[in-house]
């Protein structure tokens, strides 16, 4: 067994319990914003991770970097998605506010109320 063969049998299991946990997460969790999170994070660890577990065994590093490319864009857009749904899932009222923590959004949207009233009376 080679080094590439010890790195694929270590990756691919990972990657597949973190796809795992995002999945029971996405299950067990009570809000909007827990499923999002839990929807988001591990599935694009997970996913990392098999594509590099699936690289070692390409056996030319120009087809692995395509696998390099997939991971990037799975990078760049999931966040961004989870982002833009809070936000939508926030002004619609779906999310317990009573159950955050800290509330910026909150104060961002009321100091944009006070700006667009100041403007509006000029």
């Amino acid at each position: 067994m080679t080094g590439a063969d010890w790195a694929t049998a270590v990756l691919l299991p990972l990657g597949a319990a973190f796809a795992f946990v995002g999945t029971v997460g996405l299950v067990r969790f009570p809000t909007l914003l827990g499923r999002v999170h839990a929807a988001t994070k591990p599935d694009t660890v997970g996913l990392v991770l098999i594509l590099a577990g699936a690289a070692f065994q390409l056996p030319d590093i120009r087809v692995a970097a395509w696998l390099g490319l997939a991971a990037l864009f799975q990078f760049l857009t999931v966040p961004v998605l989870a982002q833009t749904l809070g936000r939508v899932a926030y002004s619609r009222g779906e999310v317990k506010t009573e159950l955050l923590v800290a509330d910026e959004l909150a104060d961002a949207v009321e100091l944009s109320r006070e700006k667009g009233e100041e403007g509006a009376q000029s």
